[in-house]
């Protein structure tokens, strides 16, 4: 298992409908997500050049092992907040970043 920081990226396509009050959403839904263990900062941006508004963001831990234990402890329950809310009208991707050593 990795050592070090990772970031844990969320990939949101949302319909142009509902992009304003999914960034609404979305600003306090990363505010809760930094309440949870592990998690010590995050940053949005948007994506430019594709079809659909498109919001990434990078959640930084402080390790793999935090990450894991989210995917274990309150995945399931944050991901169905948005689902909930925004159902078919928002696409959501994932990937997970470690941190490269040199050598």
């Amino acid at each position: 298992m990795s050592k070090g920081p990772v970031i844990y990226e969320v990939n949101l396509e949302v319909q142009p409908e509902i992009a304003a009050n999914f960034a609404r959403w979305l600003d306090g839904h990363v505010k809760d997500m930094l309440t949870l263990p592990g998690f010590v900062g995050a940053k949005t941006y948007a994506v430019t050049e594709t079809q659909h508004p498109t919001f990434c963001v990078h959640y930084q831990l402080v390790d793999r092992a935090a990450l894991e234990a989210y995917f274990q402890t309150d995945a399931e329950r944050m991901r169905a907040d948005g689902q909930k809310r925004f159902g078919d009208a928002m696409k959501a991707s994932r990937r997970i970043l470690l941190t490269q050593t040199p050598g």
